[in-house]
């Protein structure tokens, strides 16, 4: 299971300078042969962090830290301070949730709400800029007092499957239903929406099929058919990836559209890690959170394949 775990890490990792990217002539143009981890160019144009806003109603609520300065800046990178290799924020909690629970032989929603709280208010933990609106949402409600169950939020966006990989391969060799259970209490922590919980349930059951034996072809049309038409696939596959994921298939953050997209990139390329990745982020869009299920899946399928990309990260597993 670990490289459903490493493999999720890696392709966050590859697609972070891309992140975000909805112009594919700019992000042909800024990093013309994506093929390798690479840092983040100083400017993205195409940048909408200055249409974002947060203002913490408290220390409680300060986790932009010392990146407050940037935000309603015009062509700032989202991850303008990461290196080569480095996981942007979502996946560096997936990192700490994997190994508090690979420590502890368990996973506590206790335990994890408070490490969450302890790292986002820590300065210099994170060295992302940008922060999605399910962190905004759920400090502001810790900030107003609100219990840690009850701050998550409404979001419906496919960065809530980002610690899904992490938390099943922690899970290995616990009962099928008990990791389905711990996934959806974890996700429903951040991210209260039926269509991401649907989503997270989905590629537990993905992954522990996969894990038990099933190719990712057989595993996603036997656990995946309220999401995926493999019949659709097979007919979208002699088009170019950027015509599906972004005409047929938007390639924005949107779990309704996102995770489809994922899982097809993943069906496509289901024995070629670094083929999947690759596409993943030439596609362009929420690449890194696509990169969940595109790099554990595909991951998990080709173990072999996972290794010498995950010894070159930033940081190791």
């Amino acid at each position: 299971m670990i490289t459903a775990y490493q493999g999720a890490l890696v392709a966050d990792a590859l697609a972070m300078p891309v992140h975000w990217y909805y112009d594919r002539a700019e992000l042909d143009q800024d990093y013309p042969d994506l093929k390798e981890f690479r840092k983040p160019l100083a400017l993205h144009t195409g940048s909408i962090l200055w249409r974002s806003s947060y203002e913490p109603l408290n220390e409680k609520g300060n986790i932009l830290h010392d990146q407050a300065q940037y935000w309603g800046q015009p062509k700032i990178h989202y991850h303008q301070n990461l290196t080569a290799g480095e996981n942007t924020v979502n996946f560096k909690l997936s990192r700490e949730l994997y190994h508090q629970v690979n420590t502890n032989k368990d996973y506590s929603e206790e335990n994890w709400l408070e490490l969450f709280v302890e790292k986002m208010l820590t300065p210099g933990w994170h060295r992302d800029t940008y922060l999605e609106e399910y962190h905004r949402g759920f400090f502001t409600n810790y900030a107003k007092g609100k219990q840690l169950r009850k701050c998550g939020i409404k979001d419906n966006h496919i960065g809530g499957l980002a610690q899904v990989p992490a938390l099943v391969t922690a899970l290995a060799g616990q009962p099928r239903e008990t990791v389905r259970q711990h996934v959806k209490h974890h996700v429903t922590l951040t991210h209260r929406h039926s269509n991401v919980l649907r989503a997270a349930d989905c590629l537990t059951r993905l992954l522990l099929d996969i894990a038990d034996g099933v190719s990712l072809r057989d595993a996603v049309m036997q656990s995946a058919g309220d999401w995926f038409s493999t019949k659709k696939a097979i007919k979208w596959s002699s088009r170019p990836d950027r015509e599906v994921v972004g005409r047929v298939l938007s390639s924005a953050c949107y779990i309704d559209q996102s995770f489809p997209a994922a899982l097809y990139l993943a069906w496509k390329y289901h024995d070629d890690f670094t083929g999947a990745i690759i596409a993943n982020a030439l596609v362009g869009g929420d690449s890194c959170h696509r990169g969940a299920v595109v790099g554990s899946l595909v991951g998990l399928q080709n173990p072999i394949q996972v290794k010498p990309w995950s010894e070159d990260l930033a940081e190791k597993p």
